[in-house]
C-alpha cells in the first residue's frame, strides 16, 4: 500500500484527474530549467535503484526482472505509481514554492 493510498478512494473528486494527470498539469506550469533539474533528481534516483537491484539480481538481466515483477504484481504497480506521481507533484509544488 502506497503512501497517498487514502487519498484515492474517489481520486477524480478529490484532485479532479488522477495523479499522473495532476503531475503533468504542474510540471507544464514550470520552467524548463527547473523542469531539468527536478528530472535528474529522478534520473539519479533510478541509477541509485538500479546499482542496489545489481547487487542481488545479474545486471544483465535487470529489465527483464524488472519486466517480470510488473507483470506478475499489476495492481501493486498501479497503487505504488499513484503515490510516486503524487510525490513527484508534491517535489515540483515545494520547487515552485521556495
Amino acid at each position: 500500500m502506497g503512501k497517498f493510498d487514502a487519498l484515492f478512494e474517489d481520486e477524480d473528486d478529490i484532485f479532479a484527474g488522477t495523479p499522473e494527470s495532476k503531475y503533468w498539469d504542474i510540471s507544464a506550469q514550470l520552467s524548463e530549467d527547473l523542469l531539468k533539474d527536478e528530472f535528474d533528481g529522478i534520473v539519479a534516483r533510478l541509477a541509485a535503484m538500479e546499482a542496489m537491484l545489481a547487487e542481488n539480481h545479474d545486471y544483465d538481466d535487470l529489465d527483464a526482472t524488472i519486466r517480470n515483477f510488473q507483470a506478475t504484481n499489476f495492481t501493486k504497480m498501479a497503487e505504488l505509481k499513484k503515490s510516486v506521481y503524487m510525490e513527484l507533484a508534491g517535489q515540483l509544488i515545494y520547487r515552485v514554492a521556495e
